[in-house]
Formats: C-alpha cells, structure tokens, sequence
C-alpha cells in the first residue's frame, strides 16, 4: 500500500465527532434516536442555552447557543437533556483510544476532535480506507458518528472534515484549493473569528481567494504576523506536525514573585496568586499564545520547593480562567507552612490563531455556571419587555436602558 501514500509529504486525518454531547446521549439512551434533541442546562425549567443539538433538531432551525425558550418556539417536541460531564468525558478517551489503533501520532484538540498522521501507517490500507475503517469503527463501538477530513496537513484536513456533516468523509488536495475554498467567506476559514474577518472585510477582502492573493505589506500592516500566516493557510501552506504531547517546542510562559517576608495567611497568598495570573495573562495575549497546562511553583521558608500541574481540557488565556486553576493547584497542595516565592506557569502552549472557538465542554460547563444569571434576565424580560436590558457596550452609544 505505501505506493498509495506521498514519497515526501505527509498524510493527515482530522476527525470531528458529529453533535457529540447530543450523539453520546443518543448511544446511551437508544429511544432518542431519531428525535429533536438539544442539551442545555436546567431541564426541568427548559431554559438555559443550546450547548449542541441532534441534527433532526437542527432541520428545525435549532442551533447553538439559541435559548432554549427559542429553540421551544422553533419545535416544540425539543427534547432537552442536562448534560452529563463524566458521560462525555469518559466517551471522549474510548474515541481516542480508538484512533491510536490507526497511528500513534494523535493530537487530541478537543474533547470532540482531534489529528491523526497516517503516513506511516500504509500497511492499514489506502488513506480512504482507513478513514472509512476509522468511521465505522467509532460507530460499532461506541455508536457515534464523525466526519473526516483526509489532506497532506492540518489546516487543510480540518477544512475538509467540515465540508459533509454527519458521517462524511471528505479528501481535500491542494490541487483542489482554488474551487473548493477560495470561493468562501473568510469567516468560515479555520483560524479566522468575526474580528479578524471584519478586519480583513475593511481591507477589501472577502472571500478566502482574496486572502490568498492579498499583498504580504498590508496585510502585515493590519494584522501583523498573523496576517502572514493566514495568507500562508489560504494557499494551502501548514507545517505544523501532529503533535501528540501538543507541546510545541515545550514552550512555557510564567512569572513568579519572592515575597519580601514569609507570609502563612490564605488570602494574601491568593490575592498574589491572582495577581501573578494577571501578569502571565497579558504576557500570553501579547505573545499570541494560549495554554493547555497551568502550573505552580510554591516555595517555602525554608527554601523547600514545590510544582504541580494541572492539564486544561481546552486553551485559555484570560486571567480568571487562569487563576482558578492556579487556586485549585494552590489549595490542594498547600498544607499552610510560611511561604516565601509563588509562581505561575502556563505550558503546553498553542498559538492563538490554532486554538478553536467553540463551545465545547469547558466553555459550556463555565456557561452553565451563568445559568441563574440567564434564568434572571428571561424573567425580567418577560415582565417589563425585551428592551429592558441591554448590554454595558450598548449603553456607550447613547441608549438609557438598565445596565446589565
């Protein structure tokens, strides 16, 4: 089979997982197959936002992130289940140990999605025959579905693997690039949000073509770098390599501050703490950088030290995400002796313009957290009109509505 496979370059699979919260339901209750399906928070009350939905769902205008009470209106035989943290967790590590039967490079880059580099793995079959192999297998085993992507790099792979939902196995070569990309929008191109696409729309360019062809100086002159490199995607260029440790070069970004006494008392250790975050925050924005792994380093007075880890399920960067997982590590670990230097880490970086915005575990379940919140304004709103409220943002531009 090897005569199958390029003599120099590489063979990439990228496998989405299709609806994954709402398929990993479906495979543990069979009676949902079939139904409109949405998972959201407060079951019992159906209000909350769509974290995801089946795709019979989906044929009735329900999307993500729509409010339940909308997705209601839209079809009224929704059926809305609490989500299951532990259910999803635990169908997410059988998917990956699936695909590490097909290669051992597998860079997970989310709980739903993730990698593969089968070049060197030829004897398993053709690259379509071991996307098919792999499909079926997640079927039988698990019994969810995925879509695949098969391209010679990681950019292009996931392109591909976003072309046919559900259950679609798409080959994207770069010979392919100029009918089967160029014509998008540059918003639907991987690693392009609404502000770089609103950006790049005041520069006169539209569709991910335009990008392609648009001059290295002003793009360089709006977007920096980054404008570059995604020039460089919009030609098909990507030479990031499947990384399973999705480590980079080991990259680390921290700050750390020895105190000028030794201090025991808990919230002035964690207001450092807090504030250290703050520091390694902005550090992380300014370098384009997100991470996978925060770490600290606790040394005591009597110069004993201490670091532990803690693997983030998805990027962060904000200071507050990173904070609370510097405070866990800290809690956990501290047994109350007199401290002389506090640290933070972040490691396990990703480039920014790689680190996926979507809602998946991690950003729902801090989401969910915001439910009474949500809970508050649908009340407020249904008792005095939907123009009560209004966003603080909003208020800067003249309106005289109560600030939210």
């Amino acid at each position: 089979m090897k005569e199958n496979y390029p003599k120099k370059g590489r063979v990439i699979l990228h496998v989405d997982m299709n609806s994954f919260f709402a398929s990993v339901e479906m495979a543990y209750d069979a009676s949902l197959k079939g139904k409109p399906l949405a998972i959201a928070g407060d079951e019992e009350q159906r209000r909350g936002i769509v974290v995801t939905c089946s795709y019979e769902a989906r044929k009735y205008g329900v999307k993500t992130t729509m409010p339940v009470w909308e997705a209601k209106k839209l079809c009224p035989q929704l059926i809305v289940k609490k989500p299951n943290f532990d259910r999803y967790r635990n169908a997410s590590q059988a998917m990956f140990e699936i695909l590490r039967h097909y290669s051992e490079l597998v860079e997970p880059v989310s709980i739903d999605e993730g990698y593969l580099d089968i070049t060197e793995s030829f004897e398993l079959g053709t690259a379509i025959e071991i996307a098919k192999a792999i499909q079926q297998s997640l079927l039988n085993q698990l019994d969810l579905p995925c879509s695949i992507g098969i391209a010679p790099n990681k950019f292009l792979a996931k392109m591909a693997s976003d072309m046919k939902k559900p259950l679609g196995i798409t080959i994207l070569r770069k010979r392919d690039i100029a009918h089967a990309i160029w014509p998008l929008p540059t918003l639907e191109m991987h690693g392009i949000g609404e502000k770089t696409a609103a950006k790049l729309l005041a520069l006169h360019i539209h569709t991910i073509g335009d990008l392609a062809k648009a001059s290295d100086l002003q793009l360089k002159a709006h977007l920096g770098i980054r404008g570059l490199q995604l020039k460089e995607r919009a030609n098909g260029i990507d030479s990031r390599q499947v990384d399973p440790d999705a480590a980079g070069e080991n990259k680390s970004i921290g700050n750390s501050i020895t105190l000028p006494r030794d201090i025991s008392i808990q919230s002035k250790l964690l207001e450092i703490l807090e504030s250290l975050s703050i520091s390694v925050s902005s550090r992380l924005k300014k370098k384009g950088y997100v991470t996978k792994n925060i770490a600290i380093t606790i040394r005591y007075n009597d110069r004993k030290t201490i670091s532990r880890g803690k693997k983030i399920i998805n990027p962060i960067v904000e200071a507050e995400d990173i904070f609370q997982a510097a405070k866990t590590l800290f809690l956990h670990n501290w047994k109350g002796d007199p401290v002389r230097l506090l640290g933070i880490t972040g490691q396990d970086l990703v480039d920014e313009e790689n680190a996926y915005e979507q809602l998946n575990l991690f950003s729902y379940e801090k989401a969910a957290q915001k439910e009474p919140l949500y809970n508050a304004i649908d009340k407020i709103k249904s008792k005095y009109g939907a123009s009560i409220l209004q966003k603080g943002s909003d208020l800067q531009k003249g309106t005289k509505k109560t600030k939210l």
